[in-house]
C-alpha cells in the first residue's frame, strides 16, 4: 500500500455492466475484463482490500422487460442471474492474474459459488481475498446500487466507488447540455433533493445515513482507479458533508 496514504483501505467497487461492454452493446469484451482485472489485482497486491459487486445490464434488465409485461419479480430474478454471470467472469479473469478471488451469491447456487453470508464475505477480505457479491440483494425492487451501499456497509468499507462511463456527477446530463456544470463535491442532500441520478435513492440514504462516501468515477480511464485510491482527486466525492 503506498506510503502516507491513503484514508481508505477497505473499499468497495461498484462495477456497472455496461463498463464490461467496451464498445459493443452486449455481453461482455474480453479485453476490458482484462484490463479491470489487471487493475484490480494491481490494487489486491498493493494491499487494499477488495469488494466488487457488479450489475447485469450488459447481459439483461429485469425493469426494461417488466415495463413490456413481464412480470416484474421474475424479471428481477432474471437480472441477478446475470450479475452471477458478469461475476463469475470476472472472478476467472481476477484469477488469470494470480489473485485469490471468491465469488459469493445473495441467491443459493451452491454448485456455482458461495452463498452470501456477512461473516464470510469479512473473513475473505480478512485474509486478503477480493469478493465478488453477486446477485443484488436477492430481492426483486432492489437494484444493484441498492445492492453496493448494502453490502458496503455490511463489510465495514472505507469507501464506495460508482465506476461508470461518465467522469463524475453533473447538473444535467453533459451529452445533452453544454451548459451542465461538474460537481467535484456533492452532498447527499444535494443528490437527493435535485434527483442527480448519482444512484437511487435507497442506495444513497443508505450511505447518507451510515456516513459512507461514494465516490463517483469513470473506470474507462486506465490507471484512474489507483490514481483515486492514492489520493489523486479523481470524480465526484459524495458525502454527508456540505456541498461545494
Amino acid at each position: 500500500m503506498p506510503d502516507g496514504e491513503p484514508a481508505y483501505r477497505r473499499v468497495l467497487l461498484k462495477l456497472s455492466g455496461e463498463a464490461l461492454m467496451g464498445s459493443g452493446d452486449f455481453g461482455i469484451d474480453p479485453q476490458v475484463m482484462e484490463r479491470m482485472a489487471k487493475e484490480i489485482a494491481a490494487l489486491a497486491a498493493d494491499g487494499y482490500e477488495l469488494a466488487l459487486v457488479i450489475g447485469g445490464g450488459n447481459i439483461f434488465r429485469g425493469a426494461g422487460l417488466a415495463g413490456g409485461g413481464m412480470d416484474r419479480v421474475t424479471g428481477d430474478h432474471m437480472g441477478m442471474l446475470a450479475t452471477v454471470i458478469n461475476s463469475l467472469a470476472m472472478g476467472d479473469a481476477l484469477r488469470k492474474q494470480g489473485v485469490d478471488a471468491r465469488v459469493l451469491s445473495s441467491l443459493d447456487m451452491d454448485q456455482v459459488c458461495e452463498p452470501y453470508a456477512r461473516y464470510r464475505a469479512l473473513e475473505h477480505l480478512d485474509r486478503g481475498r477480493v469478493v465478488i457479491l453477486s446477485a443484488g440483494t436477492g430481492n426483486p425492487f432492489f437494484t444493484t446500487d441498492s445492492a453496493a451501499s448494502l453490502r458496503a456497509i455490511e463489510v465495514r468499507a472505507d469507501l464506495l466507488i460508482k465506476a461508470t462511463k461518465v467522469d463524475g456527477v453533473y447538473s444535467a446530463d453533459p451529452m445533452k447540455n453544454a451548459d451542465a456544470v461538474f460537481y467535484s463535491r456533492l452532498s447527499y442532500d444535494k443528490a437527493l433533493a435535485d434527483k442527480l441520478g448519482v444512484m437511487d435513492a435507497t442506495a444513497l440514504i443508505l450511505c447518507r445515513d451510515h456516513d459512507l462516501p461514494l465516490r463517483v468515477m469513470n473506470i474507462n480511464q486506465e490507471g484512474a482507479l489507483a490514481r483515486l485510491l492514492a489520493g489523486e482527486d479523481i470524480g465526484t466525492l459524495v458525502s454527508t458533508g456540505e456541498h461545494e
